[in-house]
């Protein structure tokens, strides 16, 4: 019943500001502002390819000032987006999870799924905006056993399990699977990588310092690679490449937290991601 990743919402402490920094990193584009009652936040929505960027920043106490007491500024919510806004509101409801909607959005704590909270719009296409193409992954770091979750997503957004492709990484010291919606024709999904202790790694020390299972990055995909990275370098964003050296990388990078208002993000060609998805065969060959 998830049929993209749309958007990722951000906690601010100054969201004018944070809409600055993804004007100039990624050609974020400022949409509308409104507010969200029940977060008790502002919001500034800015457009990014045929996604959206959603800077929250609390007027008052409630769970965006909360985050930012004791996170500071960062990932917020991975956010999807479903043709079935109605059935899946039923279908949660039915299961007995806990979330709150507010418009055309439903909104899950990550007490309801494992550390991740999650926003789930109504589908809606949008027209590509400037570099990049979209979001198409959020990553759910786990201390939980991978399968356990990979089962309860599986049941709560009627997820088909035999789409789904199998993860490690001995660099990165993880495994899990990624919960693809709609594969071949799109990548997008929600990583499960579960972590362990005896394997020490940048996201193992992210779920220790969370206590637990957490949102921890997302990925987008660009048409425009070597443009994208010129424009975020020109920015001042602190670039990490797949390869060697950031000047000469044609296919992946990871920006930096602090480049980004705490939001660690993957980018990657179009693509590419088939690389680590099951289908090598799909990645494009670079001209």
């Amino acid at each position: 019943m998830l049929n993209r990743v749309d958007r990722m919402q951000l906690a601010v402490q100054d969201r004018t500001r944070a809409a600055e920094t993804f004007a100039k990193a990624l050609g974020a584009q400022t949409d509308r502002e409104s507010t969200i009652e029940h977060l008790n936040a502002a919001r500034t929505v800015m457009r990014v390819g045929e996604s959206e960027v959603e800077l929250l920043q609390p007027r008052g106490p409630g769970p965006v000032q909360a985050h930012l007491d004791r996170w500071g500024e960062g990932l917020f919510a991975a956010g999807y987006a479903t043709a079935q806004l109605d059935a899946l509101d039923e279908r949660l409801r039915n299961r007995g999870v806990a979330f709150t909607r507010e418009a055309d959005q439903l909104y899950l704590p990550g007490t309801s799924t494992f550390g991740f909270p999650m926003v789930i719009s109504r589908f809606a296409q949008r027209p590509r905006l400037g570099r990049v193409s979209f979001f198409y992954e959020a990553t759910n770091a786990l201390n939980t056993d991978w399968k356990v979750v990979s089962a309860r997503y599986t049941d709560l957004f009627g997820l088909d399990a035999s789409r789904f492709c199998p993860i490690n990484s001995a660099r990165f010291g993880y495994e899990g699977t990624l919960t693809l919606f709609d594969p071949p024709a799109r990548l997008d999904r929600i990583e499960l990588s579960q972590t362990f202790a005896g394997k020490p790694s940048a996201m193992r020390r992210f779920v220790e310092r969370r206590g637990g299972d957490a949102l921890y990055m997302c990925y987008l995909e660009t048409h425009d690679f070597e443009g994208l990275k010129q424009h975020m370098l020109a920015a001042g964003a602190s670039l990490t490449p797949r390869g060697d050296d950031i000047a000469s990388e044609r296919d992946n990078m990871w920006v930096h937290p602090k480049s980004l208002h705490g939001m660690l993000l993957g980018v990657s060609r179009t693509g590419f991601a088939w690389d680590w998805s099951g289908r090598k065969d799909l990645i494009p060959a670079l001209s």
